[in-house]
């Protein structure tokens, strides 16, 4: 064996070369081939030890494995994912990643190679949303790769790739939402009423207690969440640290909260506020017949359980919430999501300012008519009123 500045090279029985070397953790290492010649040994001593000092050494073994043994390597290391968003990796992957580059060498994914995977997804007719989606895990695996020095760069730079463009919806009126509050069965009234006015999420509102509630105050506390996922169902903390918050409610629908609590809760602070007959709390798919004929019979066949979230941050905004407000309420913890909702302010204002020109058109002859108003705006507006309507009545 002849010791070197940088590493070491030995002779084998067969004739050949061998190079050894310490990586940038200090762990002793074989080169992954043999040298005919010891110059050649010593010459990849020299560029390996030239690779390092520049930070653009790759680990020559684990840059060997394919993107499928990587991949899957990578989510079963990722103990601090949510399992709803575990399923939803693993379904990607085992749909849209593994089948089409699993069995490429990780260090031959290429910027073209992406580019041809992301276009051929979608001549497959995958939509453009599940695309994006499996594009943007595909680029935090390969993240990972760098940070591991797997591979020298991300090759997923493709413009625009990861980013969804899905419609903005338009949420149900009062009106609608409390349409279907009176067509779904009585038990599942206030799961409808308390989604459209404190807007918490499905989670958080299955894992409701008696105990979560202060009708004194008017208030209710989120302090948990049901997770489901395909196979299991498990309390958790709520999506996010700001999502463990005390909502205050309207105060027209604390009357009704108590007597749903009289009618359907059983009497520990532990009782499930939304549960079926055998007092197991409810799942979502035992409620989505229930949601199903509801929405047929109030005609509103489009509406899903979500808008009525949409709905409650749409009102929320439209009485002049603050976008820190609305975080708090919402328990969004940054402002863009929050912002998702602020539209309604603008959509009111523009229903002002065409109110406004209506003073015009009666006191300052030539002054032509308003237009007519946006859906979005007399929607927000008949929200709005039904809202004022309510709350006198309350």
């Amino acid at each position: 064996m002849t010791r070197r500045d940088y590493g070491s090279v030995r002779r084998l029985p067969s004739g050949r070369w061998q190079a050894r070397y310490a990586t940038p953790a200090g762990e002793r290492t074989t080169a992954p081939e043999t040298f005919g010649t010891r110059a050649k040994a010593a010459a990849y001593l020299a560029k390996t030890q030239t690779d390092i000092d520049r930070g653009s050494w790759l680990d020559p073994v684990a840059s060997t494995q394919t993107f499928g043994e990587y991949a899957t390597a990578w989510l079963a290391d990722r103990a601090d994912l949510r399992p709803r968003t575990i399923e939803l990796y693993a379904g990607l992957m085992a749909r849209h990643l593994i089948p089409q580059l699993g069995d490429v060498g990780l260090a031959r994914v290429t910027t073209a190679g992406v580019r041809q995977w992301y276009a051929a997804r979608l001549r497959a007719g995958v939509g453009r949303s599940t695309v994006a989606k499996a594009y943007r895990l595909l680029k935090t695996i390969l993240n990972t790769a760098v940070a591991d020095e797997v591979i020298a760069r991300n090759p997923c730079v493709l413009r625009g790739a990861g980013a969804e463009r899905t419609p903005e919806r338009v949420p149900p009126t009062l009106v609608e939402a409390h349409a279907l509050a009176e067509a779904i069965e009585p038990r599942w009234r206030m799961l409808v009423l308390l989604a459209t006015w404190s807007g918490l999420r499905w989670g958080e509102l299955v894992a409701l207690r008696r105990g979560s509630l202060d009708l004194d105050q008017g208030r209710l506390t989120v302090a948990d969440q049901l997770v489901e996922t395909q196979h299991e169902r498990h309390l958790g903390p709520p999506k996010t640290d700001a999502g463990r918050r005390t909502v205050y409610l309207p105060p027209h629908l604390v009357p009704e909260l108590a007597e749903h609590l009289d009618c359907w809760v059983g009497p520990g602070q532990d009782a499930w506020l939304f549960c079926g007959p055998l007092g197991a709390p409810l799942a979502r798919r035992n409620f989505t017949g229930h949601w199903t004929l509801a929405r047929a019979e109030a005609g509103l066949p489009h509406v899903r359980f979500h808008d009525l979230r949409h709905l409650s941050a749409t009102l929320a905004a439209a009485t002049g919430a603050t976008t820190r407000e609305l975080m708090a309420r919402m328990g969004h913890s940054s402002p863009r999501a929050a912002l998702i909702y602020q539209h309604a302010t603008a959509d009111r204002d523009r229903a002002v300012a065409v109110a406004m020109s209506g003073f015009a058109t009666a006191a300052v002859p030539g002054v032509a008519a308003p237009a007519t108003r946006s859906r979005s705006s007399r929607r927000v507006e008949s929200s709005a009123g039904q809202l004022a309507l309510d709350l006198g009545s309350a």
